[in-house]
C-alpha cells in the first residue's frame, strides 16, 4: 500500500497542499493531509502533526515555509519515511543540514511531478 502523509495540506482548492491531496489519491495513495488548523479536507480526515499520523509513510510530502521546515524536521525523523519531498519554496540550507544530520533521504522537488502528473491536470 502507497502512503503519504502532505504537511501543509489546505483545505483551498487554489493551493498545491490542496493539489497534492487530490493528486495522490487520484494515483491510489492512501493520504494523511496534515494541518493544526484543519479538520478535513478532501474528504479524508486531517491530522494536527506528523506524530499524530497512524502509520509510518512511505512518502511525506512538505508545503511549508523553511523556518516551520526547520522546526518540524525531527518529528518527520521520529515519525520516519522512505522519502521526504520538500517542494519549491521550502527547502533553506539550514533545513537541509538538519536533515542530512537526521538521516532523511530528501528529494528538493514537486511531489506532484515526482508522481508523473503536472499540477495544471489536477
Amino acid at each position: 500500500m502507497k502512503t503519504i502523509a502532505i504537511i501543509g495540506a489546505s483545505a483551498d482548492r487554489s493551493k498545491f497542499g490542496n493539489l497534492a491531496v487530490r493528486a495522490f489519491q487520484r494515483e491510489g495513495y492512501t493520504v494523511y493531509p496534515v494541518n493544526p488548523k484543519e479538520t478535513e479536507i478532501e474528504g479524508r480526515p486531517v491530522f494536527k502533526s506528523i506524530v499524530a499520523v497512524p502509520v509510518r509513510p512511505n512518502l511525506i510530502s512538505v508545503y511549508l515555509p523553511p523556518p516551520v521546515v526547520l522546526r518540524i524536521l525531527p518529528d518527520i525523523a521520529t515519525k520516519g519515511c522512505d522519502e521526504l519531498w520538500l517542494n519549491p519554496g521550502t527547502a533553506s540550507a539550514e533545513a537541509l543540514a538538519l536533515a542530512e544530520k537526521l538521516n532523511l533521504n530528501v528529494i528538493q522537488a514537486c511531489s506532484i511531478v515526482g508522481i508523473g502528473l503536472s499540477p495544471d491536470e489536477v
